[in-house]
């Protein structure tokens, strides 16, 4: 395919579809707040929900079969996913942005099959958030890469990625692979053991260390007591965080029901992401958390 007329077609999205191929089959339970992302390039997502449902939604203008590697839902696995997109002929896209660690999942998805793989710069790779990584295959690497500068004429002109980016996620990502599954683990669990031994003897107050399954796959402390006792709701003591000195902001699942970002909450808990932290910071939000809920003690 020549890239000059790659390069034309990119420049057409996403106003002018005609005789283009736009329609991403989706699981049902796959939708998410990210595929806007998708639809900014003018597709048109088709839901599906089993397997019948999958096979029969492939037609001439299937464009890509679309998967998120965190969803807590859908009844189609990864593996049947990409076994029945390649039975027509349909590339797979899979959504892993916060899906390390495990350092492996930077080739594991390829190998299983997925045609092309993202992963954010930051969360686990700790390099720059404006940058990322997209994986697989060199065709439709190089068609993505025509959305980069100098091509100012495609959809992707406003997201462009400077060559500052681009040398920080290259050194993020020797940094990354040069670690330890185990040794990350073990920092983390230290971290988060030092935070909620900074809090011991509040009353009613109880932390554990829990990892989510696939996204932000890292030990989280989660701290619940009693509202009766410590007179604070979380999003509260979130918020006395955020607006002192230093700044801290806990995770987003804090003090909110729904799963955030991995990290299963409810309106009584408190959750800490301590693998963002730089060395010595866990002792700076042990104290900080501290003060907050100690001048909120019951009388």
């Amino acid at each position: 395919m020549h890239d000059g007329w790659k390069q034309v077609r990119g420049e057409r999205l996403p106003t002018d579809l005609s005789g283009l191929k736009n329609e991403v089959i989706v699981q049902k339970a796959h939708r998410y707040g990210y595929d806007h992302a998708l639809r900014n390039c003018g597709v048109r997502f088709v839901e599906v929900e089993t397997i019948p449902e999958y096979e029969a939604a492939f037609n001439d203008r299937t464009v890509l079969a679309h998967f998120f590697n965190a969803a807590q839902g859908g009844r189609i696995s990864r593996e049947d996913w990409i076994r029945i997109a390649h039975k027509h002929g349909v590339p797979c896209f899979n959504d892993a942005a916060a899906d390390v660690p495990p350092i492996s999942n930077l080739w594991n998805y390829t190998k299983m099959g997925f045609d092309l793989v993202t992963f954010s710069g930051g969360k686990g790779i700790r390099g720059p958030q404006n940058a990322g990584l997209l994986l697989g295959r060199k065709d439709l690497i190089e068609a993505a890469a025509l959305n980069n500068n100098p091509y100012d004429e495609t959809v992707g002109r406003g997201m462009k990625v400077a060559k500052e980016q681009i040398v920080g996620i290259v050194a993020a990502v020797d940094w990354f692979l040069s670690q330890s599954d185990q040794e990350m683990q073990a920092e983390f669990r230290r971290r988060a053991d030092l935070i909620a031994g900074q809090l011991k003897g509040l009353p009613s107050l109880k932390s554990e260390i829990a990892i989510p399954t696939i996204a932000n796959q890292v030990p989280h402390l989660l701290i619940r007591y009693d509202p009766e006792l410590l007179k604070i709701s979380a999003l509260d003591v979130a918020a006395q965080l955020r607006e002192g000195t230093p700044s801290i902001e806990l995770h987003p699942a804090t003090g909110r029901r729904a799963t955030s970002a991995g990290a299963a909450s409810d309106e009584r808990t408190i959750v800490i992401g301590v693998w963002m932290l730089a060395p010595g910071e866990d002792s700076v939000v042990g104290r900080r958390l501290r003060e907050v809920l100690s001048k909120h003690r019951a009388a």
